[in-house]
């Protein structure tokens, strides 16, 4: 019986222990969303104009030393803008086309997370770098939840599906925490999120173009309290 309440208490402390280790809190993110675009010379595609882009949701920080947190969460995530390409390339009728894109994602990040020793009283910088997974669920192109391709007939697609089902992201940030009490902490941030994955689910597919690829850019400020 003895050994069984030790054992209990240990686990117990341990427990105790974790839950400390672990910090929660929430976040929002105004952003600066961009495209990059090309394609080969048969089919030009640049990246255009960016546009304002807004995130957020819950933050999850795993300590497993005084510096060091596994940093994780879920997110709401805003992204897109807008891409030029050549109708008809090639041809007399060559015309220049620009589309804007919008995506919202949810988004799972995995990352690093390296804190500094105090640089002022109840402040530490930290230091951010990982990968993030996120999958679509919404889109609108040129602000319609349907486009209609003038070089198809109007053949009518939804906008979503354009828009490959996973993306993946690489992860880069820096920032502060302030200490404001006991457990609660406020945070300010940079971050950049440079997308891996190629977007385009309709060029090559439904038209035939070759060596499309449209990657996800975004710059954030992350502003945060976790409690």
């Amino acid at each position: 019986m003895k050994k069984i309440i030790l054992l209990a208490a240990a686990l117990a402390a341990g427990t105790l222990t974790a839950s400390a280790q672990v910090e929660i809190g929430v976040k929002i993110s105004p952003s600066i969303t961009s495209l990059r675009a090309d394609g080969p010379s048969a089919n030009p595609f640049s990246g255009g104009d960016s546009k304002v882009g807004f995130g957020g949701g819950l933050i999850v920080d795993y300590f497993f030393g005084e510096n060091y947190a596994f940093g994780t969460g879920l997110f709401l995530t805003g992204k897109g803008g807008s891409y030029t390409y050549t109708e008809l390339a090639g041809t007399p009728f060559a015309t220049p086309v620009t589309q804007k894109l919008t995506i919202q994602y949810l988004e799972l990040p995995g990352t690093i997370k390296l804190f500094t020793n105090e640089v002022a009283p109840d402040v530490r910088l930290f230091f951010q770098l990982g990968a993030s997974l996120a999958v679509p669920i919404s889109a609108r192109l040129n602000d319609e939840k349907f486009f209609k391709d003038p070089l198809k007939g109007n053949q009518e697609t939804a906008a979503f599906d354009h828009v490959f089902s996973i993306d993946a992201n690489a992860l880069l940030g820096l920032g502060a925490e302030y200490q404001l009490g006991t457990r609660t902490k406020v945070l300010a941030g940079l971050s950049y999120h440079r997308g891996l994955i190629d977007l385009d689910r309709y060029f090559e597919k439904e038209r035939d173009f070759k060596d499309v690829n449209i990657r996800n850019s975004v710059f954030a400020l992350d502003l945060g309290m976790k409690f």
